[in-house]
């Protein structure tokens, strides 16, 4: 690819997921894929505004790293992105692209979760790395995230080698001013593949010979890495050297003003000679890195002092404040005048996470934490005396992950994408005698429910399972999926239909349910829990945020308010208890778009505003 004859600059304010898509834009990406994970979601969502650019919401992490992967096999400049814990998802595809190398550029974007903001772990994504055996570059600002996101798909080029691409919160959705270029790349030749199995097909005889191939190239990249523009020296004293990266490079430099820093944008693999020439420069050498000891630990195999994991702690987010009150802790010489936990003593109201006014999610968790008086919520040191059977609920990642907090306290285990099946089949085959039921949502479905139904369909499973359908991917923000018929670009799409799909597969109970109609969710639970074959029910409701605004809104009756409180139990944010009086908040209630609260009312004291009794 050529860059068109002196492109002209202009700067923009833009956030690092904006300037990673731009930076993928202008370097030619041809096919980019995704499945929408925070903190990663923004970066697809921008590149499928392009439209000489083929952009698709994946049904899972795995697929989308194995269809940009085929797209990198015909030359075409390829990039998906997920989050860290997607990343887990599509480490198959990962670990056989590193063998294979690639022919057109092919980068991976993979957006950790330091502190977890939106996720159920902090996994540091960099390991995955030094296990494939690929480059991992690391942005530190918005600028470098558009500039590294460039010159990253020219190493994937140059060594055959896909790039990880590391982003964190911080990094992904912070803004910060971008010069780039007006123009984009020029695009590349006509895709084309050429036959090579000793390359392209892994059979063992293909992979020995690969193996050998694999370590050279990292060899190689170890030498790039000495000079390469990813890294480089901020000189300061000769007493500190600050070894850094990522938004903890941006910390350490408020903290340590006069040190000398090595920051590296290239975090794998790490050239041995630049680091012992910069160690060799200064009395103290410390690494200032969010998570695992990362690059600690490489410098340390070195044989060369540092320190670092010894003041950072390995768990949540780092900050200025924090880097500098740990440091001086360690008796370190910090240059930082700002107070650390400066926004940490104002005092703010604890405001739990809740599903929104008129979610279709709400009403069948009030029946499921209703559905029978055997069920109790147990600490791990109380035990079942009666020793009845009771109602297990298995989840799944989704807004409906929100029906685990009280007063709905109605899921029992969330582990990861898709596992909520397979746990609830897992009980039931240890013996487990409780009605066993197993929730998870549309998008989740397409992702990886569909192999745990197949596996309850063979293994004869009498569970029951709830496909909550609100049509679409509600917790990222809005994004399509094979049952929404919708793709990236906005555009119609075949849609695979979810009660298809699952009688297809053999399941012979199937129902569709409306998300709002009470009376029929409890009738339906109880008859599928009660009776002895696989059951899935799916409750379908459109997610409140995209549906039409209602002007109705609910009111309570305070003349036929009996104060039973079921209406509070819903945890619905539009009703509130204002000093023993229960009252509706019109700017939040869904109006005619739900209904839940005055189904649930024990007295009928709630009604439409106007409506007449």
């Amino acid at each position: 690819m050529e860059k068109r004859k002196n492109p002209d600059q202009v700067t923009r304010l833009l956030s690092g997921n904006e300037a990673m898509a731009l930076g993928a834009y202008h370097a030619g990406v041809k096919v980019a894929t995704a499945y929408p994970g925070t903190p990663s979601t923004e970066i697809l969502e921008n590149i499928a505004r392009f439209q000489n650019v083929y952009a698709e919401w994946s049904t899972n992490e795995k697929v989308a790293l194995e269809v940009a992967m085929g797209a990198s096999y015909t030359g075409a400049r390829a990039l998906t992105g997920m989050k860290h814990v997607g990343l887990n998802v599509a480490a198959d595809p990962l670990m056989s692209a590193s063998i294979t190398g690639v022919k057109g550029g092919f980068v991976i974007v993979t957006a950790d979760d330091p502190g977890m903001h939106s996720s159920q772990n902090e996994q540091d994504s960099r390991h995955y790395a030094r296990l494939a055996k690929i480059p991992c570059l690391e942005p530190y600002d918005s600028q470098s995230a558009y500039n590294f996101m460039i010159k990253a798909f020219e190493i994937s080029e140059m060594f055959d080698t896909p790039v990880l691409f590391r982003s964190t919160t911080r990094i992904s959705h912070s803004k910060s001013v971008v010069r780039i270029y007006s123009d984009a790349l020029n695009g590349s030749t006509q895709p084309g593949f050429i036959r090579q199995p000793e390359k392209y097909v892994m059979l063992p005889v293909f992979a020995r010979a690969r193996h050998p191939v694999i370590e050279k190239r990292i060899d190689k990249i170890k030498e790039y890495a000495l000079d390469c523009s990813f890294n480089e020296v901020i000189p300061g004293n000769t007493k500190t050297g600050v070894i850094s990266s990522s938004i903890a490079f941006q910390y350490a430099r408020e903290v340590f003003l006069d040190a000398s820093f090595l920051r590296l944008g290239m975090t794998y693999p790490l050239s041995e000679n630049l680091i012992r020439k910069f160690a060799s420069g200064v009395e103290k050498l410390i690494v200032i890195e969010e998570l695992d000891p990362f690059l600690e630990e490489m410098i340390r195999s070195m044989g060369v002092e540092v320190t670092g994991k010894a003041f950072i702690p390995v768990t949540g987010e780092l900050a200025p404040g924090v880097v500098a009150r740990l440091a001086r802790d360690h008796g370190l010489e910090v240059r930082y005048e700002k107070e650390q936990g400066e926004l940490h003593e104002v005092e703010l109201p604890a405001r739990p996470p809740s599903m929104c006014p008129g979610c279709p999610h709400r009403g069948i968790f009030f029946v499921l934490a209703r559905l029978s008086k055997r069920r109790k919520m147990l600490t791990a040191n109380e035990k079942n005396t009666t020793n009845e059977p009771g109602v297990i609920i298995t989840g799944d990642i989704g807004c409906y992950t929100l029906g685990a907090y009280p007063p709905l306290s109605a899921m029992d285990t969330c582990a990861c994408m898709g596992a909520g099946i397979g746990q609830a089949l897992g009980m039931e085959k240890a013996g487990l005698e409780d009605s066993l039921i197993a929730v998870i949502g549309d998008s989740t479905f397409m992702h990886s429910g569909m192999t745990s139904l197949a596996d309850a369909i063979y293994n004869q499973s009498k569970i029951t399972i709830i496909i909550l359908d609100n049509m679409t991917t509600g917790m990222t923000g809005h994004q399509g999926h094979p049952g929404t018929g919708v793709s990236a670009s906005g555009r119609q799409a075949t849609q695979v239909k979810i009660e298809d799909v699952v009688r297809s597969m053999g399941v012979n109970r199937v129902e569709v349910l409306d998300a709002f109609d009470m009376e029929n969710l409890r009738r339906a639970i109880k008859s599928a829990i009660d009776c002895e074959e696989l059951s899935v029910l799916i409750v379908r409701g459109d997610c409140a945020p995209v549906r039409p605004r209602s002007h109705a809104s609910r009111v309570v009756l305070a003349e036929s308010c009996t104060r039973c409180h079921n209406c509070l139990k819903l945890a619905c944010s539009a009703i509130h208890d204002d000093d023993g009086r229960v009252i509706i908040n019109s700017d939040f209630c869904a109006g005619d778009n739900c209904g839940v609260c005055e189904q649930v009312c024990l007295s009928g004291a709630i009604n439409i505003k106007g409506r007449t009794v």
